[in-house]
């Protein structure tokens, strides 16, 4: 299941969720995060139950856009324990994306 995170939902979903969580921050406009959503949609099924999937969408969310740092997207945050523990940004393999994710597992 992929969620959609916005500034009302996030400190309970992703912040205080106790499974890690991937943040996806893209736009609609994106080429490289349209290319990325297939990848996404399917590391949240392969990991639903043990990491939590979502997307933010740094033009409806600016205030989480900036409030993570966010210059360029796609970017990728690793949230375990209300912590960010790994960031990546860009267009990536699959493969890439999930060992980031399975090293928080």
């Amino acid at each position: 299941m992929e969620y959609r995170f916005t500034k009302e939902n996030f400190e309970s979903e992703v912040l205080k969720s106790d499974v890690p969580v991937l943040v996806d921050f893209y736009a609609d406009w994106c080429g490289p995060c349209r290319a990325m959503m297939p990848v996404v949609e399917q590391l949240a099924g392969e990991y639903d139950g043990r990491v939590k999937v979502g997307k933010v969408n740094s033009d409806e969310q600016p205030e989480l856009a900036s409030a993570f740092g966010v210059m360029s997207i796609p970017s990728f945050f690793i949230i375990k324990d209300g912590k960010v523990v790994d960031q990546l940004m860009g267009g990536m393999p699959k493969e890439m994306l999930a060992q980031h994710i399975d090293a928080q597992l």
